[in-house]
């Protein structure tokens, strides 16, 4: 394997065993073992299993983002961009195993003194709410910076929640029910 197909190989499998059976749960040899490489070549990739962890959260966010980004723009202008959030969702909760948000099932595992990657999830966060603040803007005329944000903090909560209780319960209603209160977040806007 060459050098860069290794260093996605380890991002991936710790990824995976991250993911299934969380972070703390997860060791160093059983990323070693699952990858099927030597210590010293794990280390050679990454200084700590909290840099593997930062990988595995950039890779996540960065494909999210851009599935994200091509469920908006496959879908028409107006109220299906605005919710398309919640289309990917559902596609996501089908895929096999399931387990919710990466970054907020590695961030109840944290502790305290985890800043590391705890500014890593914050700043993920941050971009997915400006992201949303991008898609309110395009597709609802004459909002202000507060309005804009109102809207797409609740996108953001309704979307956030969706994903924690639809794990929680191992059922699809609160994509449903999330999807289904978000319209009222901007019924008396403007949609394009």
């Amino acid at each position: 394997m060459q050098r860069n197909e290794l260093h996605e190989h380890i991002i991936s499998s710790a990824g995976d065993l991250f993911y299934s059976q969380g972070y703390n749960s997860t060791g160093v040899n059983e990323i070693i073992t699952k990858c099927d490489i030597a210590k010293a070549t794990l280390y050679s990739h990454f200084k700590s299993k909290e840099d593997i962890c930062v990988a595995y959260l950039n890779r996540r966010h960065s494909t999210f983002i851009k599935n994200l980004k091509g469920y908006v723009n496959d879908r028409p202008k107006g109220k299906n961009q605005l919710l398309a959030i919640f289309d990917l969702l559902r596609d996501m909760y089908l895929e096999e195993n399931f387990q919710g948000c990466w970054g907020l099932k590695t961030l109840g595992e944290l502790s305290p003194d985890q800043t590391t990657i705890l500014s890593v999830i914050q700043q993920q966060k941050k971009e997915l709410l400006l992201y949303l603040g991008e898609v309110v803007g395009d597709n609802i005329s004459n909002l202000s910076k507060a309005e804009t944000e109102k809207i797409s903090g609740g996108l953001y909560l309704l979307y956030e929640s969706a994903v924690t209780e639809s794990h929680l319960f191992k059922n699809d209603w609160p994509i449903f029910i999330a999807k289904s209160i978000a319209p009222s977040l901007f019924m008396d806007a403007e949609l394009i």
